[in-house]
């Protein structure tokens, strides 16, 4: 049955590409509709009653996966059909290249205000204290990390675990942008949470560096920019995962990226990634360019995979 999940996942990819986000009934806001829910029970400030929340929702959600891949496995059109269906509901790559989209054009119209109310579409940042190349600046870090967050982890965690590993990724990663965040109320309930996520981030995120670096050459970027940056920036990032991507494209896009980033509960003083100018609308264009590149390659790479992974 590896060809019908790799054949889904590759649907998936291309339903994604063509249809963007499913428009009603979304099963990842139902998701985040079920963990509010649960956080109203299972809330304490404490460490272990966070980790009680995330094992209960993400075990859960990889214990439907399994029952839902375990039906399809009747025939691999079943499982293609599925895995498909699963793979465009888990996968943001569209919707997040047409926000970053959106903001180009309205930082390139000069038209400041419109795009500091459309930044929050992509990151929790406080766009109010941001000029034209903070906020471009800003929407290539979030194009970074979520290239690797909804696009390339996602999909290597399908190719791994098939339908399991797609859903239970997408619920921790869901997860950790509800709660692992270290807001006085979450620090302590939400850190089992973030940590998960790190967890299954770590060989995604530098798999999705690497492709930076393979596919800059293709928008017009540096390959060996991405690299040297990647290799020689990336462990000065507070996070453990977004730093390898942002770094890798701050050198692909031959900009700098990082320094003093503020959200609503604290503010950061990150290391300066890259080299050279800051960040301008351009550069947005081109990281939407390369992003959705990095998503299309992913999806050969983990089709491939899966097919292999069954094979040996």
């Amino acid at each position: 049955m590896s060809a019908g999940r790799a054949v889904g996942l590759l649907l998936g990819v291309a339903a994604d590409a063509a249809l963007g986000d499913p428009r009603r009934g979304h099963p990842v806001a139902l998701f985040g509709r079920v963990a509010q829910t649960a956080e109203k029970a299972f809330y304490q400030d404490r460490r272990s009653a966070g980790v009680v929340h995330t094992g209960v929702l993400v075990g859960g959600t990889a214990v439907l996966g399994a029952l839902v891949q375990r039906a399809a496995r009747r025939s691999p059109v079943l499982e293609a059909a599925a895995t498909g269906v699963v793979t465009w509901a888990v996968l943001g790559g569209t919707s997040l290249a047409d926000e970053g989209t959106a903001m180009a054009r309205l930082l390139d119209a000069g038209e400041i205000d419109a795009a500091r109310d459309r930044l929050g579409h992509l990151c929790g940042r406080d766009a109010a204290v941001l000029d034209g190349q903070g906020l471009a600046r800003a929407t290539v870090e979030s194009i970074a990390e979520n290239t690797s967050d909804a696009v390339v982890a996602p999909l290597v965690w399908g190719a791994v675990a098939g339908i399991p590993g797609l859903m239970a990724y997408r619920a921790a990663n869901t997860l950790d942008a509800m709660v692992g965040h270290k807001s006085p109320r979450y620090r302590e309930f939400g850190w089992a949470s973030a940590r998960l996520d790190d967890l299954l981030n770590l060989v995604p995120s530098r798999f999705a560096a690497a492709l930076t670096a393979v596919c800059a050459p293709v928008v017009g970027g540096s390959g060996g920019g991405a690299w040297r940056t990647w290799r020689r920036d990336a462990a000065a990032h507070p996070s453990p995962n977004a730093g390898q991507i942002e770094a890798a494209f701050a050198g692909a896009l031959e900009i700098r990226l990082g320094g003093r980033t503020i959200y609503g509960h604290v503010t950061e003083q990150r290391p300066i990634m890259g080299e050279g100018r800051t960040a301008d609308a351009g550069d947005v264009t081109r990281s939407v360019e390369l992003s959705r590149l990095i998503g299309t390659v992913t999806g050969a790479v983990a089709a491939t995979a899966a097919v292999l992974r069954r094979e040996r």
